[in-house]
């Protein structure tokens, strides 16, 4: 009768034996102290990037659009004219009393007819401005050299 009992038990020990021998393959051994790479990436754009409006005449009638992309590329929508190129944007720096500055250069244009009523191939232009933020939705360009003398008012139309 022991003989019964004692073989049954045995078996079971030498299976339980058996299974804690094998070991599954997980792949290599990570530390869970290692720090993990960071795949949120934060970055900053300057204010000046999005679609802006001016208008020409107190009618409202026509507006020109400036679309500051934040690659540095812009496109200028008035009436019929289609202009592209590239912007630097200089923002002052802090403590100094100097505006922040736009540099804007046309690399086409398709020379049509603007808001102004005027046709002027604008292709290869550079202008330089200085720029007087009125707040967060408007800002002024003005003359680079007498940076009092403003001469148009842009207000945000998308951000």
């Amino acid at each position: 009768m022991k003989t019964i009992f004692i073989l049954p038990l045995m078996l079971v020990l030498n299976f339980t034996a058996y299974a804690d021998d094998t070991q599954v393959n997980m792949g290599p051994k990570v530390n869970q102290f290692q720090p993990t790479i960071n795949t949120i990436r934060v970055s900053t754009r300057p204010e000046i990037v999005g679609l802006w409006g001016m208008n020409l005449n107190l009618k409202n009638q026509c507006i020109e659009y400036y679309n500051f992309k934040s690659n540095n590329q812009l496109v200028v929508k008035s009436a019929k004219e289609w202009s592209t190129g590239f912007y630097e944007y200089e923002p002052r720096v802090n403590g100094d009393d100097q505006r922040d500055t736009l540099t804007i250069h046309i690399t086409y244009d398709n020379n049509e007819v603007d808001c102004s009523g005027s046709q002027v191939d604008q292709s290869d232009e550079l202008s330089q401005y200085s720029v007087k933020w009125k707040n967060a939705k408007s800002f002024e360009l003005c003359n680079i050299e007498k940076v009092d003398e403003c001469f148009a008012t842009l207000k945000r139309v998308l951000p």
